[in-house]
C-alpha cells in the first residue's frame, strides 16, 4: 500500500505531542519534512522526531516532490496563503483551526480545492476520537428520547501571560488570531455540535470585553437554533475567577440527559428516567489528533473516509463567523 508522506508548516508546540508524532506512528504514514522560520528550532524538531528534512521557507516544503500532503499548523492569519499555495502545487491539506480568519476566506479555499481537485481536511480531530463517537452513539440510540436543547459552558480564569501586554501570546492578537481565545477554542465546540446534532441554522450572539486585559473580546453569550428544531446556548468567559471554572456540555432529551466535556475529557454521564445513571470513562489519548490522522491516511490510500470534511468545516466556519460578527 502507498505510504502517505507528510510535511508540516509551523512545527511549533501543537506539533510536539498532539499531532506531530501521529504522522509517523500511524500505519502507512511518514513525516518527511518540517518547516519553521526559526532554523534552529526547525532543525531541533526534525532531529528529535527523526525527520530527515527541515526548512525555513514554506514554499520549499510545499514544492518538495517527496511531500504528498501538507499540515498547516501556523497562526490563523497565514492559513489561507499556505493552503492555497499547497493546493495549487497539487497537494491536499490538513489545516489547524480556526481554518481561516473568516468565512469569505474559507469560501476561497473551497473554490481552490474544487479547481485543483485537492482535498481540504479541517483539523477538527475530535470527530475521530472514541470519546465523542461514544457520545454520538448514545444520542443516535435515542435513549434520551426526542432531543430538546444543548448547553455549552466554558469559564476559565486568565492565564498569567494574559496579565501583561509584554507577555501576552499571539492568540489574543486580533490581527494574527482573530477574536482571541473564543476564536481559538469555540470552533471545536461548534464542530462537535454539528457532528452530534446536525446543522446549526441560526445564531444570536453578544460579546464584550469584561476583563480589559487585551483588545479582543473575552466574554461571549450565544443562542443557537439547529435545523432539526433543537435550541441551544453557549457561554464563554476567559476572565472568570478560579472558583467558577467549568468546561461542560449538557444535551437534554425528553427521557434523559447526557453530560460531557469538549476539552476536559471528563467521564461521559448519562441519566435516563427510571434507570440508574451510567458513566463512560475514556482517557485522553497521548497524541490526540492520531485517530483523525489515521482516517485521512485511510482516505488518501483508498481504504476509508475522514469524518472531518471541507463541507463540515465550512458549516462550522460560517457559524463562527456569524457569532464573531454579531459580537462586534
Amino acid at each position: 500500500m502507498k505510504i502517505v508522506r507528510w510535511g508540516i508548516i509551523g512545527c511549533g508546540d501543537v506539533c510536539e505531542v498532539k499531532s506531530g508524532p501521529a504522522f509517523y506512528k500511524t500505519a502507512y504514514s511518514e513525516l518527511i519534512a518540517v518547516m519553521r522560520r526559526d532554523g534552529k528550532k526547525a532543525e531541533d524538531f526534525a532531529k528529535r522526531h527523526h525527520v530527515k528534512k527541515w526548512y525555513t521557507d514554506a514554499e520549499r516544503l510545499i514544492n518538495d516532490d517527496e511531500v504528498d500532503i501538507v499540515y498547516i499548523a501556523t497562526p490563523p492569519n497565514t492559513h489561507k496563503q499556505y493552503a492555497i499555495e499547497a493546493m495549487r502545487a497539487g497537494k491536499p491539506i490538513y489545516v489547524e483551526k480556526p481554518i481561516t480568519m473568516n468565512y469569505e476566506e474559507y469560501l476561497e479555499l473551497l473554490q481552490v480545492s474544487k479547481e485543483t481537485g485537492q482535498r481540504l481536511f479541517p483539523a477538527f480531530y475530535r470527530r475521530g476520537l472514541p470519546y465523542f463517537q461514544k457520545v454520538k452513539e448514545i444520542i443516535d440510540s435515542r435513549v434520551l428520547g426526542e432531543l430538546l436543547t444543548v448547553e455549552v459552558r466554558h469559564y476559565r480564569s486568565p492565564d498569567a501571560s494574559d496579565l501583561s501586554a509584554e507577555t501576552q501570546t499571539w492568540r489574543v492578537k486580533k490581527e494574527i488570531a482573530g477574536e482571541g481565545y473564543f476564536f481559538d477554542l469555540a470552533p471545536h465546540s461548534l464542530d462537535i455540535l454539528d457532528f452530534l446534532l446536525g446543522d446549526i441554522e441560526e445564531v444570536k450572539s453578544f460579546a464584550t470585553n469584561r476583563g480589559k486585559l487585551y483588545e479582543v473580546k473575552d466574554t461571549f453569550s450565544t443562542v443557537l437554533l439547529f435545523k432539526s428544531g433543537i435550541t441551544g446556548s453557549m457561554q464563554y468567559c476567559f476572565v472568570s475567577p478560579k472558583t467558577a471554572e467549568e468546561e461542560s456540555v449538557q444535551i437534554i432529551g425528553t427521557k434523559g440527559n447526557i453530560r460531557f466535556g469538549i476539552f476536559s475529557f471528563d467521564p461521559i454521564r448519562v441519566a435516563v428516567d427510571g434507570v440508574d445513571p451510567v458513566s463512560y470513562d475514556f482517557p485522553k489519548p497521548l497524541h490526540v489528533q492520531q485517530p483523525l490522522i489515521e482516517t485521512i491516511v485511510n482516505e488518501l490510500t483508498g481504504t476509508g473516509l475522514c469524518p472531518s470534511t471541507a463541507e463540515s468545516g465550512a458549516r462550522t466556519t460560517r457559524i463562527l463567523d456569524l457569532i464573531v460578527r454579531q459580537g462586534r
